[in-house]
């Protein structure tokens, strides 16, 4: 399945966090951070997975991910 990942640079944090938007009734946010841009998605990615697994083994269905159209 193909979920969304937003990465947003936090200068307060002085990292980029990782945002899953159809996850968001299902985990805490931001879900990862990374100093670097790469990092932060392979963390999210990480997270990702993580998400997924769990929840498939509690027998909990997986949102539906998010349909952008193309202008």
């Amino acid at each position: 399945m193909k979920y969304s990942m937003v990465l947003t640079w936090s200068a307060e944090d002085g990292a980029y966090l990782v945002y899953l938007p159809e996850w968001e009734e299902l985990a805490a946010q931001p879900v990862a951070d990374g100093a670097t841009y790469e990092e932060a998605a392979r963390r999210g990615g990480e997270a990702l997975d993580t998400l997924i697994e769990v929840a498939k083994e509690r027998g909990q269905a997986l949102p539906q991910p998010q349909i952008v159209a193309n202008a």
